[in-house]
């Protein structure tokens, strides 16, 4: 019984440190807080992959009852630990994710026209901004064809699930 206890100490431990870690990472100025616009890179480098809608309750949870722009350390700490042993926000599974580019990829050609891609993502569900589309095209796309090469993509764009 007390062994389990030890165990389950230390894996606490373990997950504080790793949460102060990427805390730490955007800590500028050594004073346990950090700009509210970084929170969504934190969490996402601890293997947390939340919606925008997802990371703003996030952020409403953890901010000051009047908003400074900046998150102590001490709010984010209890609130992310929760997070990661509930298991929240895990990662998408890339057969999952390949699915998505297949059901898009309506004739089974195995690749999408950057153009195509860009108006289901900047037009569709939780839309993306220029800068993000930007971004994942620069990855996305084969520079000698011009063209997604999806399962390609996919399989650079998944992690393995840290749980």
């Amino acid at each position: 019984m007390a062994e389990d206890r030890d165990s389950a100490k230390a894996a606490v431990s373990e997950l504080h440190r790793r949460i102060s870690g990427a805390f730490d990472v955007f800590d500028h100025e050594s004073n346990h807080t950090v700009d509210v616009r970084e929170i969504g890179t934190i969490i996402r480098s601890l293997g947390c992959f939340p919606t925008e809608a997802q990371l703003h309750d996030v952020i409403t949870e953890i901010e000051e009852e009047e908003p400074t722009g900046f998150i102590r350390f001490e709010r984010f700490l209890p609130t992310m630990s929760r997070i990661l042993l509930e298991h929240r926000f895990r990662p998408v599974p890339e057969d999952l994710l390949l699915q998505a580019f297949e059901v898009l990829d309506q004739q089974k050609k195995g690749h999408l026209d950057p153009e195509e891609l860009t108006r289901y993502l900047t037009q569709e569900g939780e839309p993306f901004t220029q800068e993000e589309m930007e971004e994942m095209l620069s990855a996305a796309v084969d520079p000698d064809k011009n063209l997604i090469f999806y399962k390609d993509f996919v399989s650079v764009m998944t992690v393995d699930d840290p749980w």
